[in-house]
């Protein structure tokens, strides 16, 4: 291929785009970023909340990311990030609690043994469960460990734990919560085989992760544009890359052997495109492609799930004996305490994933109702000072078993597809939508 006769676009300004450009970038390609918004960095962003003529700085939600994230990790290495101050490292922990003030099972690995005799270890020390319940936990991750965390025909989550004897109260207390964190997708019908993928990567303990281990929680201790839109948009514009904000595409056509691209700016030529758009956007910008039309029917069958964040402000003194909790027999999940995080005093972040009842509730009154739960559980807090309610209702894909997902490669030459629904070994996540742009890249350069 001629590289100086290749322009790309790439529509999308989110993981999977900003990971597509910079690859390009770094083999010499001209890219072009286009955004339909005014900010980059997707569902990973910072929004800012009005409060008593008080500016706030919120995530869009709160985000967990994996020790097992190799490439996200070694892209935010290559734009500049130190993990050490971006990141709180927290060894792979549950605990969760109820009312009041009282914890019912508690799992933490140990950091200081290689995987996966740290979650053996984990395990032996873990409380809230028997003996019995114990060893089937045990026995279930040295049976993972001997199949190679690799199933035969796909299933829901539920079932295959039911088949593989594990005891209901270690479902509620481990499994479940760990299907939410990694697929934001009930157990009752969350994919088998990719949840299997997720506890693959997190405990394995291969070379680039001697030192740091890959079932690590990483919490950001800044707010999410600062971590990766902002580093990531300087290093491409630094290397030559063309970022268009607020230039959604209103036409994307074949145009000889590229495609012209038509914006409010007007009409584009360029050789290659990568679409890394939401899978629910497609319909807009595929539909002259008459052969990505199988793609556009495959994605309008998924389905999705929401996450919603609630912000509850405290005074500035209090905070959490712990970083974050889980929580149980409550609409709220995981409690965090940004305060020990990001050093905003007093500050809540509640996460509720997947669907529920939370979703009938308006705004404040679910804000209310996480306050009541928090209360209940921590006697000892104070009344919120204000709440601030986040929902992303179409967060994630819902992860079903044998779920079809598009391949990057389109049956269109040089138009490809970048997105977290088109890595097909994981649920939707940073990583698997910063892969899915490293392979689009790695594609075109091959072209």
């Amino acid at each position: 291929m001629n590289i100086s006769n290749t322009h790309v676009a790439v529509i999308g300004g989110g993981c999977a785009g900003l990971s597509t450009a910079m690859a390009l970038i770094e083999k010499g390609f001209q890219v072009t970023v286009f955004e339909s918004s005014s900010q980059l960095g997707g569902r990973a962003r910072t929004v800012l909340v009005e409060n008593n003529s008080l500016m706030h700085l919120l995530d869009n939600g709160q985000h967990i990311l994996l020790g097992a994230y190799r490439e996200t990790l070694k892209l935010l290495q290559k734009v500049g990030v130190e993990e050490d101050k971006a990141f709180m490292r927290v060894p792979l922990q549950i605990n969760l609690q109820t009312a009041p003030m009282k914890t019912i099972f508690s799992l933490k690995s140990a950091n200081y043994l290689p995987s996966p005799l740290n979650i053996l270890v984990g395990l032996i020390a873990c409380k809230g469960i028997s003996i019995s319940e114990l060893i089937s936990a045990i026995k279930f991750m040295l049976h993972l460990r001997r199949i190679r965390f690799q199933i035969t025909g796909d299933k829901v989550l539920e079932d295959y734990l039911l088949e593989q004897n594990q005891p209901i109260k270690l479902i509620e207390m481990l499994w479940e919560p760990l299907c939410l964190a990694a697929l934001n997708t009930p157990i009752a019908f969350a994919s088998t085989q990719i949840f299997l993928n997720v506890l693959k990567d997190s405990f394995s303990n291969d070379s680039l992760t001697t030192r740091k281990k890959n079932s690590d929680f990483l919490l950001p201790r800044s707010d999410l544009s600062k971590i990766i839109a902002n580093p990531i948009a300087h290093y491409l514009q630094v290397n030559g890359a063309d970022i268009k904000l607020n230039r959604r595409i209103r036409q994307l056509e074949i145009d000889g052997d590229g495609f012209s691209l038509t914006t409010r700016d007007g009409k584009a030529y360029f050789s290659h495109v990568v679409i890394a758009a939401p899978a629910a956007r497609l319909d807009t910008l595929i539909e002259s492609i008459p052969k990505l039309q199988n793609v556009y029917k495959q994605t309008q069958e998924y389905s999705y799930q929401p996450i919603y964040t609630i912000y509850l402000q405290y005074p500035p003194e209090f905070k959490l004996e712990k970083v974050m909790y889980g929580l149980s027999g409550t609409l709220g999940q995981w409690v965090f305490d940004r305060g020990q995080l990001c050093d905003q005093k007093g500050l809540l972040a509640v996460i509720i994933s997947a669907i529920g009842k939370h979703q009938k509730l308006s705004q404040d009154d679910l804000a209310l109702r996480i306050a009541k739960e928090l209360h209940h559980v921590f006697p000892d807090m104070p009344k919120p000072l204000w709440h601030k309610v986040i929902a992303e209702k179409r967060a994630t894909f819902s992860c079903l078993p044998n779920l079809a997902r598009p391949t990057n490669k389109t049956l269109q030459p040089r138009l490809y597809l970048a997105g977290d629904y088109t890595y097909a070994d994981y649920p939707a996540t940073i990583e698997g939508a910063v892969r899915s742009g490293l392979a689009c890249a790695n594609l075109i350069a091959n072209d």
